[in-house]
């Protein structure tokens, strides 16, 4: 099982935030960095069962001027979507 955390108090961007996610899930090539390609990742790309923990989730959410809200309604629907992954808010 893989498990990553995203905390909003460190994450300074979002094309950070895609780097880092890119590098931690292992995404594949064709991963546009954009929150499209990371919905269809998180929901057809996982080879195993991973669990994301997002915490300071009102930062994240404030992340380049309210974009990170996006992320996080991406992150719940891949959640409802995706049996192999759980995305628990702390």
């Amino acid at each position: 099982m893989k498990r990553i955390i995203i905390d909003g108090a460190y994450v300074e961007s979002m094309t950070r935030l895609h780097d880092m996610l890119k590098f931690s899930l292992d995404l594949p090539t064709w991963y546009g960095r954009n929150l499209d390609a990371l919905y269809d990742c998180l929901t057809g790309e996982l080879s195993e069962k991973t669990v994301i923990v997002v915490r300071n989730e009102k930062r994240l959410a404030a992340l380049d001027g309210g974009r990170g809200e996006a992320l996080l309604s991406v992150l719940r629907d891949a959640d409802e979507e995706c049996r192999r992954l759980t995305v628990i808010f702390e």
